[in-house]
C-alpha cells in the first residue's frame, strides 16, 4: 500500500475537490478509496504499538468522510473528506473532554453555592469549539454570548482561571469581578463572554473591521444562540459586513431551546444558515468536530478572501437547562436528551473514531481521562484556595477623574459629590 508523496499530494487536492473516490480509481489501492480513513503513508494503516514509531507516524495525513452533508446557501458546500491527523483527533478528544468535566464541576460547585449569580453550562456543545480552535489561530478574533467557559479553555485559558472567576476570585479570567458570563483574554484575541443577548454580534462586526482595516490575513469569529438570532442588532451588523465585505463569521450555535423556547415556537424561519439572505452561509453538524474544523476553515478562507462575511449554523445542543436556574425539563422530555446523548454526543464521537482506527486502545484513553479529571479536580481546589478582590477593586478600571463629577439621587433631590465620597 506503499506509493510515493507527489501521488499522496495528489490525492489531497483532489480530496479537496470532492473527487476523492474517482483519484482512488487510479491508484494501487482502490480498496480505500471510501473506507473513511486513509494515511499518506501506507493506507488503511492500523497505527498499533510496534508497526511504527508513534513520532514518526502521529502527524501523518488522515482522511476522513464527515458522515453528515453540509447544507449550503448561495455558496458551493465544503468537501466531506477532512484532513486530519492522530495528533489532532486525540487533542480534540483530550480537550472535550476537559470542558466535559469542567461544567460537570461547574454544576457541583453552583449547587454546593461557591458559585453565586448567573451560571450558563456548555456540556453537549463541546464540538463547535473544539473544531473551531482545529482551523483558527490565536490571530484570529472570537467573541461570544454568556455561555463562554469552554471558549476561555479553547482560547488557551487555564481551568484554574475558569473555576476561580465562576467564584469570583482574583486568579480568574477577568480576575474575579467578571463572573460566569464574562470571561476574557485579551493576549489570544478573545473578547469575552456578553452577558446581552446577542450584543456581541456588532462587537464581532467591530472586530472584523479591525482586522480589514489593519490588511492582516485574520478573521473575526462572532457566536451567539438560536434564542439571539431574532436580534433586530444581529441584522443591523451583519449588513454593515457585508457593505464592506468584511472578514467576519457568524457562528450561530443552534441548540434548539432560547431558553426554554423551541426554535418551531421562536422562528418562523428556522433555517438559520440562510437568515442572512444576501449573505451566503452553511448548516453543519455541530456535534462533529471534524465537521466543525471544516466548515470554520473553509469559512475563513472564504472571509480573508475579500468576498464578505458568512453565516454558519452549528446544529448542537445542550444537556443542562438554559441556566444553572433552570431545570431543563419542563419543556423537553428526558428520552430526548438521553437520546441525543445516545446518538450523537460529541466526546463519545471522538472516542469512537480513537477506537475505530485504533489511534489509542480503551487503557490509553483511560489514562487521558483520568489525568483531565485531576486537572479539574486542581482547578477547583486552586479555585476556592484564592483570594477575593480587595475592595480597592471596585472602583478599579473606572473613571478616576472625581473632579465636579456629581451623582444625582434616587429621590431626585439629593446631588452627592464623588470627591466627597472618595476624596482626591
Amino acid at each position: 500500500a506503499q506509493f510515493p508523496r507527489k501521488m499522496a499530494a495528489s490525492l489531497l487536492r483532489a480530496a479537496g475537490a470532492g473527487l476523492l473516490q474517482r483519484a482512488m480509481r487510479h491508484t494501487s489501492a482502490p480498496q480505500c478509496a471510501l473506507a473513511g480513513i486513509q494515511h499518506q503513508r501506507g493506507f488503511a494503516s492500523s497505527k498499533k504499538k510496534g508497526t511504527e514509531s508513534e513520532s514518526s507516524g502521529d502527524d501523518d495525513v488522515i482522511m476522513i468522510n464527515i458522515p453528515i452533508p453540509f447544507k449550503a446557501h448561495r455558496i458551493d458546500p465544503p468537501s466531506q473528506a477532512v484532513a486530519t491527523s492522530k495528533t489532532e483527533i486525540i487533542g480534540m478528544f483530550t480537550q472535550a473532554y476537559l470542558m466535559r468535566r469542567l461544567e460537570i464541576a461547574a454544576d457541583v460547585l453552583y449547587k454546593g453555592k461557591f458559585i453565586r449569580g448567573f451560571c450558563h453550562l456548555y456540556d453537549g456543545q463541546e464540538a463547535v469549539c473544539v473544531g473551531m480552535e482545529a482551523a483558527l489561530t490565536k490571530d484570529d478574533a472570537i467573541v461570544t454570548s454568556y455561555r463562554d467557559h469552554c471558549t476561555h479553555i479553547g482560547r488557551g485559558g487555564t481551568p484554574t482561571e475558569v473555576m476561580a472567576e465562576l467564584m469570583g476570585r482574583v486568579d480568574g479570567a477577568s480576575q474575579g469581578m467578571g463572573g460566569s458570563m464574562h470571561m476574557y483574554k485579551r493576549d489570544a484575541h478573545f473578547f469575552g463572554g456578553n452577558g446581552i443577548v446577542g450584543a456581541q454580534t456588532p462587537i464581532g462586526a467591530g472586530l472584523a473591521f479591525a482586522m480589514q482595516y489593519e490588511n492582516k490575513p485574520n478573521v473575526a469569529v462572532a457566536m451567539y444562540g438560536d434564542g439571539a438570532a431574532n436580534q433586530g442588532q444581529l441584522f443591523e451588523a451583519l449588513n454593515i459586513a457585508a457593505l464592506w465585505d468584511l472578514p467576519l463569521i457568524y457562528v450561530c450555535e443552534n441548540n434548539h431551546y432560547g431558553m426554554g423556547t423551541s426554535v418551531e415556537k421562536s422562528a418562523k424561519s428556522p433555517e438559520y444558515y440562510k437568515r442572512g439572505d444576501y449573505v451566503p452561509g452553511f448548516k453543519v453538524d455541530g456535534m462533529d468536530a471534524l465537521a466543525v474544523k471544516q466548515a470554520i476553515k473553509y469559512a475563513k478562507e472564504y472571509c480573508v478572501s475579500g468576498k464578505g462575511p458568512l453565516v454558519l449554523e452549528m446544529d448542537t445542543y445542550r444537556y443542562h437547562g438554559h441556566s444553572m436556574s433552570d431545570p431543563g425539563s419542563t419543556y423537553r422530555t428526558r428520552d430526548e436528551i438521553t437520546g441525543i446523548r445516545q446518538e450523537r454526543d460529541p466526546v463519545e464521537r471522538l472516542r469512537k473514531l480513537i477506537l475505530e482506527h485504533t489511534l489509542l486502545d480503551p487503557t490509553e484513553i483511560k489514562a487521558i481521562e483520568k489525568e483531565q479529571r485531576k486537572i479539574v479536580e486542581a482547578a477547583v481546589a486552586a479555585g476556592k484556595a484564592s483570594p477575593e478582590p480587595p475592595t480597592s477593586n471596585l472602583m478599579k478600571y473606572m473613571n478616576q477623574v472625581k473632579d465636579n463629577v456629581v451623582v444625582r439621587g434616587v429621590d431626585g433631590q439629593t446631588r452627592t459629590n464623588l470627591q466627597d465620597v472618595y476624596g482626591a
